[in-house]
């Protein structure tokens, strides 16, 4: 009789299960009905295309893009009281939620907790709030391409614009010249369009290398193709950090997708690697100032520029901030507040930014531009261990999810580790901060969902 039991639990996986059929027309109505609570998510990462600008509030500039992920998490709430959505696993509670109690304990012990309640509520929005609503409003991998669309066709949006200020010369300031590629963001947010077209890169080419059983034949083509296009934008926004992240996410998922594929296709994606490290390499050897640029990752340690100098003074504040607040930091936002205690004689008093519609101005170093350092600083080794853990969690169980993932349904795996591994990356040499940080946010939503709460590989594709 247990074998018996045991068989019927096993048999809806292993027998098809045969409903009546409903005509085409139904099944595309209801699945487009099913799509519209999709809107306030699709929403939110498109209106990171709209011009820098927004809201004040208490010290916290709220974008067109917080104010629609304020609305998806209203409307996410409504399904969870309605019943509409099943509740979370206790892995993903566990996951999402610990951060949670991180970010609350900093905040309480910091030594002005209503100062550090803002900073409270960005930390929340992005490494909770969005990254939740994400998991809940996904249902299968249809939803996930309809997003990751989305976040593509954001990023050929603000690749467009950073090509045209860098050919006119309309861009932000660089080495004299006003040439950086800054897209709708403008220079007070440099590295904006240089974050937005590296998700963009990196999910095109996973959705390529990864295509749908069902794709029409300029699927593959077209997606290669866009990655492709990504990569002139990247290179002209100077962005060192947002070059190595993407050079790490790039070879990840295209090993990954080689040694999970047949020998030809393996050949052929690795082909495209070699094809890709050929085509950075043509664009540094076209452009002066990128190879400039690239040349002085190298001298990071031997004679670096005023930015890295800069970059080295902040970290070392932050690691002293930590030292003298171990456990619970000095609270959300009290990077800025202590820094001018602990920073050495080496920092100078800001950045100097200009063009790109903007008059020239000094902008204020306020962070370390290391999130690790960030959370270390603000949050303690309590805090930083268990977010940086689970981040961590999210990556075993995206990558234990992928291998067991087939077909079609490998291209959300893809796009999961490959948009976490560029985060990871990235968050060497940058932090959390102006109006992408939402962006950041729907990245690593993407992520969880894959990791915590995808159908499994024989749901839809």
């Amino acid at each position: 009789m247990p074998r018996i039991t045991a068989l019927a639990h096993r048999v809806p996986r292993l027998v098809p299960t045969f409903v009546p059929a409903l005509p085409a027309t139904q099944v595309s109505r209801a699945a487009a009905a099913g799509r519209w609570r999709l809107l306030p998510l699709l929403a939110t990462v498109l209106l990171l295309a709209v011009p820098v600008g927004g809201l004040g509030l208490a010290g916290y500039t709220a974008t067109p893009a917080d104010l629609a992920s304020v609305a998806l998490a209203c409307c996410c709430a409504v399904l969870l009281a309605t019943g509409r959505r099943p509740p979370l696993s206790r892995r993903a509670a566990l996951v999402l939620g610990a951060p949670v109690l991180a970010f609350a304990v900093a905040t309480v012990t910091a030594a002005d907790p209503v100062a550090a309640l803002p900073g409270l509520l960005r930390l929340l929005q992005t490494f909770v709030v969005v990254p939740l609503c994400l998991v809940l409003l996904l249902r299968d991998a249809r939803d996930f391409r309809l997003v990751a669309g989305a976040l593509l066709l954001l990023a050929l949006a603000q690749g467009a614009v950073g090509c045209w200020q860098y050919a006119t010369g309309a861009g932000a300031s660089y080495m004299g010249q006003n040439v950086r590629a800054v897209g709708t963001y403008g220079p007070l947010h440099i590295m904006g369009m240089a974050a937005t077209v590296s998700h963009g890169l990196v999910t095109a080419l996973c959705l390529g290398l990864a295509a749908p059983r069902r794709a029409p034949r300029w699927w593959r083509p077209v997606t290669l193709g866009c990655a492709a296009l990504l990569a002139l934008p990247l290179a002209v926004s100077f962005s060192r950090g947002a070059w190595l992240a993407s050079g790490a996410a790039v070879l990840t998922v295209v090993l990954l997708a080689a040694f999970s594929s047949g020998r030809r296709a393996r050949r052929t994606m690795l082909a495209l690697l070699g094809a890709g490290v050929l085509l950075v390499g043509g664009a540094a050897l076209g452009s002066g100032m990128v190879a400039d640029r690239l040349s002085s990752i190298g001298d990071v340690t031997g004679t670096p520029d005023q930015s890295v100098v800069d970059r080295y003074a902040m970290w070392q504040a932050a690691l002293g901030m930590w030292q003298d607040h171990p456990w619970t930091g000095t609270g959300p936002r009290g990077f800025a507040e202590h820094r001018d205690s602990y920073a050495p004689l080496a920092l100078s008093a800001g950045s100097d930014i200009g063009g790109a519609g903007a008059a020239f101005q000094r902008q204020e170093l306020l962070s370390p531009h290391n999130m690790y350092l960030l959370l270390l600083s603000e949050l303690g080794l309590f805090g930083a261990a268990t977010v940086v853990g689970c981040w961590a969690a999210l990556l075993v169980l995206a990558l234990r999810r992928l291998r067991r993932a087939g077909g079609g349904a490998r291209a959300p795996g893809l796009v999961a580790v490959g948009l976490l591994v560029w985060q990871l990356v990235n968050f060497l040499y940058a932090d959390i901060g102006g109006p992408t940080t939402v962006l950041t946010a729907v990245a690593l939503g993407l992520t969880a969902w894959w990791a915590l709460a995808a159908v499994e590989e024989w749901g839809p594709t």
